[in-house]
């Protein structure tokens, strides 16, 4: 007799990728997730949004449990696919709400072959050749930053956070040497710029460096860190007898694309050592998650101009260039393949100058006794995670692939040309300002104000003057009815989705600037869906100023 187990078993079994080859099995398993894209596809309408908003009920999410028995792939499948309802189309043309791009039908091709067979990249003999997908796609990274592939090294993590997490890490065992064994024996800073990316706050927490060993450098209207600045608070925290765990060079801040000038941090590194004759090198680490994909414009002819892009669209391609450019004076970078790459999440990868310098948090062979027996790549001896999934890698290969040099400069360039139209349009109305011209992204900061107001006195006014105070905070105000005028109006179907940020950047005298924000990534986006933005905008304009 057999066991009752053993039918649920053979109906388990039929949920599985088989793993031998079976064709009416593989047409089973092809039309499941060909049936999955069908419903989704089903929930796409004009809106740039999938099905209709539905609201989260969290509490009663906490009540759930485990079933009793099974079910099948078809029920399971249309479950999750609810799951995507309300969810933003990234792709969709009327969506400009934030670094967040659409993934290219490779790179989801590589997530899910890397998903399919789960490989993990700790070790080639748990992953053989897509751990070679990630050195290549590691070497192909370095060769377009300007490092020497031959010396430097990379890995993928978990994230932006973690690749940061990894240059600190790194810089804070150069400066406090033992810190992997011993913890920390002396007091060490970690420096970013007030535009930086909060995760450095979480870094100094989760390190143990501490938050209060945070120092936060003010940033120029540029959206850029101030270099005297910089070289004061640096000497400051010298000179009390505390060591430089990190510094942390910006290279395309989230709301505005400021760049920090690399060339000078470096030099200004190089100068501490020498006139505190240290006996380390702080380690400059640059967060360039968004910004390294500028990199493919290293070579690019702007004179020339190959491609036919705008002249405002090639200034502003030149003018990121003059910092991106330098990215290999940093002792390590962090990439973000999900950013500006055009790969699903997550695909992150940190990249170190030095590959010697990873022997710093290498572990001893004797802790890990059930590993790396054999084999010729053993990342996870020195990698935060032991399971690190392909897809990182695959995805960020497969778009290398897809797009060439030459095809992501076209994408980017357009992402740009839009990005410097939009500004256009803005800078053509008297009631609307742009707040971070002089950044040359994708990404655009605006602000509206009511009829009567002087645009193009107030936007220094409410920076620089105390006096402004009042003024700046009824704009800010004004600014999120905007918003939410905007956003409801998109989400009807009329208009497009952008963000907003409540605190752009700060004041002279300490109030957060509140600015509406354009973030385009979406290679559908065109010339209409720029002209809908601003039509919208002065729409609400008129309304909300008109209601008081």
């Amino acid at each position: 007799m057999t066991a009752p187990y053993r039918d649920i078993l053979q109906e388990i079994r039929l949920a599985f990728p088989q793993p031998v080859s079976d064709p009416i099995h593989d047409s089973y398993f092809v039309h499941s997730i060909m049936r999955a894209l069908d419903q989704v596809d089903a929930l796409k309408s004009h809106l740039p949004i999938l099905g209709a908003l539905v609201p989260g009920d969290f509490a009663e999410a906490r009540k759930a449990a485990l079933p009793e028995g099974t079910s099948s792939v078809e029920a399971v499948t249309s479950d999750l696919v609810g799951y995507l309802r309300g969810m933003t189309i990234f792709g969709h043309p009327r969506t400009q709400q934030n670094v967040v791009p659409p993934p290219t039908i490779p790179s989801l091709i590589g997530a899910m072959l890397a998903a399919l067979h789960n490989p993990n990249v700790a070790w080639d003999e748990y992953s053989r050749l897509v751990a070679l997908a990630e050195v290549e796609a590691a070497g192909i990274t370095a060769r377009l930053v300007g490092y020497d592939p031959e010396q430097a090294s990379g890995v993928f993590t978990f994230g932006g956070t973690g690749t940061t997490l990894y240059g600190v890490k790194i810089g804070l065992e150069k400066a406090c040497p033992g810190t992997m064994q011993k913890g920390h024996s002396e007091d060490a800073v970690l420096i970013v710029s007030e535009a930086g990316h909060y995760c450095a706050a979480n870094i100094a927490g989760w390190l143990g460096l501490g938050t209060d060993n945070l120092i936060t450098v003010p940033t120029t209207e540029e959206n850029e860190i101030d270099l005297d600045h910089l070289g004061r608070a640096a000497r400051e925290a010298l000179a009390s007898g505390k060591r430089i765990a990190a510094i942390i060079a910006t290279l395309g801040t989230t709301d505005a694309f400021g760049l920090d000038d690399l060339q000078a941090i470096a030099a200004l590194r190089d100068s501490l050592v020498e006139e505190f004759r240290l006996p380390y090198s702080p380690h400059v680490h640059a967060d360039a998650v968004i910004g390294w994909a500028w990199s493919v414009f290293g070579s690019y002819d702007f004179e020339g101009n190959p491609l036919g892009f705008r002249p405002r669209t090639v200034r502003a391609l030149a003018g990121a260039c003059r910092r991106i450019r330098h990215l290999s004076l940093a002792d390590s970078l962090g990439v973000d393949f999900h950013k500006t790459g055009f790969a699903p999440y997550v695909s992150s990868l940190v990249l170190v100058r030095d590959g010697q310098d990873l022997q710093l948090v290498t572990r001893r062979p004797e802790q890990m006794p059930y590993l790396y027996h054999f084999g010729d790549h053993r990342p996870g001896m020195y990698t935060l995670e032991t399971s690190r999934a392909g897809t990182g890698p695959l995805a960020a290969l497969a778009n290398y692939r897809l797009f060439g040099e030459r095809g992501l400069q076209a994408v980017l360039g357009h992402l740009v040309e839009m990005a410097q139209l939009l500004r256009e349009h803005l800078e053509g109305h008297e009631g609307t300002t742009v707040l971070n011209r002089d950044n040359f992204g994708t990404v655009t900061l605006f602000r509206a104000y009511p009829p009567g107001v002087d645009t193009f006195a107030i936007k220094r006014r409410e920076f620089e003057d105390p006096a402004g105070r009042d003024s700046l905070l009824a704009g800010n105000d004004f600014n999120r009815r905007v918003f939410d005028y905007v956003h409801s109006e998109a989400m009807e179907g009329r208009g497009v989705v952008i963000s907003s940020t409540d605190c752009y950047r700060r004041t002279a005298y300490g109030e957060p600037i509140v600015a509406l924000k354009s973030y385009i990534l979406s290679p559908f986006v065109d010339e209409g869906d720029i002209e809908e933005v601003v039509a919208r905008l002065l729409e609400a304009r008129e309304r909300i100023g008109g209601s008081g």
